[in-house]
């Protein structure tokens, strides 16, 4: 059974939500970013999500593509972060989820790319410009190594098309809180409840929410609509302001816990 699989499985028998925690990979360095993912393991993050930089993150907003523009600046390619991730599999049994645009990934090839993220130890694939009608070739190759393929659904897609996502999707189901791009907000939409928990009723697989989550407040209002919740803007923001991350993790993590339990 993939990591993911076996994650999402052991949080729903101990009624506990998912923490997923997205870092950029190679920022602000290699070796800080090798650091940050082992304090957030160690801070209970449940899944790692590791952003592969592209020039044009169309779906990340300025604090993700600023950390994607810096680490491009350091030298980091695809290759580099497999061999990371190759690394990163020698000490830890965390799942992680690879997030690229599609051109990264056609560039080093779909069979190429499938074979050696999971020689590298990687769980699943997210590719937020690649559509799902359009996936079924890459989708194959990465089911033959046990990869997931990923998909995204948003609040403005129709009811058909959501439930057509959900059925194509492995390892979670994406749900965008909100419309627009990545980033910490203060508040979400007010649909946002009613959105997730009619993913939930269609998704085969656990819905986890991502978007705009910052906030220990926000993820007691989203968590009993979801099976996860996925933070990378407020986790990057720190990083550039040289603050730990841990104060965060925590606290998210206890919110989640506190209403894992009441829900």
């Amino acid at each position: 059974m993939n990591r993911l699989d076996r994650t999402f499985s052991r949080l729903r028998r101990q009624k506990r939500k998912a923490l997923i925690a997205y870092l950029t990979a190679g920022y602000p360095s290699p070796k800080e970013m090798d650091r940050t993912a082992r304090l957030l393991e160690h801070a209970g993050v449940d899944v790692l999500e590791v952003g592969i930089p592209f020039s044009d993150p169309v779906a990340d907003g300025p604090t993700i593509q600023y950390s994607s523009q810096k680490s491009l600046e350091k030298g980091t390619t695809l290759p580099r972060v497999l061999r990371w991730t190759r690394r990163f599999r020698k000490t830890s049994s965390l799942p992680v989820v690879f997030m690229s645009y599609l051109n990264p990934i056609h560039h080093y090839g779909y069979a190429r790319f499938a074979k050696d993220a999971a020689k590298a130890g990687g769980d699943g694939l997210i590719v937020p410009d690649l559509v799902p009608e359009e996936s079924r070739a890459l989708r194959k190759l990465l089911a033959v190594h046990g990869l997931h393929l990923i998909h995204l659904v948003a609040p403005t897609s129709p009811p058909a098309r959501q439930q057509r996502i959900a059925r194509l999707t492995r390892g979670f189901l994406y749900a965008v809180s909100l419309t627009g791009v990545t980033g910490a907000r203060k508040e979400l939409p007010p649909q946002t409840m009613s959105y997730l928990r009619n993913l939930k009723r269609i998704s085969p697989s656990p819905v986890a929410v991502g978007f705009g989550i910052s906030t220990p407040a926000q993820i007691r209002r989203v968590a009993p609509c979801a099976d996860g919740v996925i933070v990378g803007s407020a986790l990057i923001n720190k990083l550039r302001e040289r603050k730990p991350v841990v104060p965060l993790l925590r606290s998210l993590r206890a919110a989640l816990d506190r209403k894992s339990k009441k829900g």
